[in-house]
């Protein structure tokens, strides 16, 4: 199992974004006018989160470094450094 939250790409990032913040937001503001039926959509925004809010702000943190940083570490002292060759 991974450990990384990051998507291929950041508009797939940012896509999943919009549609799990969108549905958590819209099952909230919808209860009111059709009920607990619009709490169904509650799981499917935080699926399409990976779990929740700060997972998907993981997430992005890693999309936007992937391959920019790497770490390093020796004797026991760990950096994170840019990648070599960029």
């Amino acid at each position: 199992m991974s450990t990384s939250y990051a998507s291929k790409s950041l508009p797939v990032h940012l896509a999943r974004g919009f549609v799990g913040f969108g549905l958590v937001a819209a099952s909230i503001a919808l209860a009111p006018v059709v009920g607990w039926i619009s709490l169904l959509a509650l799981p499917l925004g935080v699926l399409a989160l990976r779990g929740c809010p700060t997972c998907w702000a993981i997430g992005l943190a890693q999309t936007l470094s992937r391959g920019r940083w790497e770490r390093t570490c020796e004797d026991g002292v760990c950096r994170l450094e840019p990648a070599r060759g960029r």
